[in-house]
């Protein structure tokens, strides 16, 4: 009888696409609330849920300890970081269209591999420059500076990418350290005592009709960090990371469903040049 073998890795690339397809899926419920409710609101129903994640991995890993960090500094330090790019992020979709935000947005992986190279002292060969310069290329594309048509709104999920690549490369070196669980537990907590002290200020009661959305908000955010966390466990990064570019694809198709986005042809183009460029970067990492 036939038998179908599935690599680990292979495993790895589904669980990657489902969680990113979850994050997509979250996105677009943001883009929703965003309008309605404050982003220290949603931040903080997100890291509520994060804290819930942290207990659950904890439990399956039969790690009792997991709030015992042995460096409280990095963990503090990414956790400002995660805080300060999910804000950007959220922000970005009250002013653009999810293709828009996620297009700009995608330049994270090329962002990681720079900020790998100065902190991480991560070697970069110069076929590798010359890519992330494309990718940097493709961001302009998209943002069009020193044109009529540019909107200096773009720049927010610019500085959300920055900060994205920055705290990936905080919890690469975090992961030296500390497990899954004990890196989740801490990002909920500091997000939970910042935006909850916030929030408390800007609170606006949840109507009913938008109660099923902050649930979705929450299951979509933890169980796309869940989803990643198995497929990191499965696959290398350097093959994962390439499928992080789903998430333009899943933002166009989900942006004109909900929102009766189309993007222009530079964002289409500009998408394009970022995502050839950072999946170029990294299938010539694993060489």
């Amino acid at each position: 009888m036939f038998k179908l073998k599935i690599s680990t890795e292979t495993i790895g690339i589904i669980f990657a696409i489902l969680a990113y397809l979850s994050f997509s899926l979250l996105d677009t419920i943001q883009k929703t609330l965003i309008i309605y409710y404050s982003v220290f609101q949603l931040l903080f129903i997100k890291y509520c849920f994060t804290l819930c994640l942290s207990f659950i991995e904890s439990r399956r890993k039969k790690n009792y300890k997991f709030y015992i960090t042995n460096n409280l500094k990095l963990q503090i330090s990414r956790s400002f970081l995660s805080i300060l790019e999910s804000a950007c992020f959220v922000l970005a979709f009250r002013y653009l269209s999810l293709a828009d935000a996620h297009s700009i947005g995608g330049l994270t992986p090329i962002i990681v591999v720079i900020f790998s190279s100065i902190f991480l002292k991560e070697k970069i060969t110069p076929k590798i420059w010359l890519a992330i310069f494309m990718g940097f290329i493709g961001v302009l594309v998209i943002m069009r500076p020193g044109l009529s048509i540019f909107d200096p709104k773009s720049l927010i999920p610019l500085s959300a990418a920055l900060f994205l690549g920055l705290y990936q490369v905080v919890t690469r070196k975090a992961s030296e350290y500390d497990q899954n669980e004990t890196s989740l537990f801490y990002t909920a907590i500091t997000g939970i005592l910042i935006m909850g002290s916030i929030s408390f200020f800007y609170w606006i009661p949840i109507n009913l009709n938008f109660i099923l959305l902050f649930i979705g908000v929450g299951v979509f955010y933890s169980l796309g960090l869940y989803l990643q966390i198995i497929a990191l466990s499965k696959a290398r990064a350097s093959i994962v990371q390439p499928f992080h570019y789903t998430l333009i694809f899943w933002a166009i198709i989900f942006g004109f469903i909900f929102y009766n986005d189309v993007p222009d042809l530079f964002t289409i183009t500009g998408a394009t040049i970022i995502a050839s460029s950072g999946i170029y970067i990294f299938l010539k990492k694993g060489d």
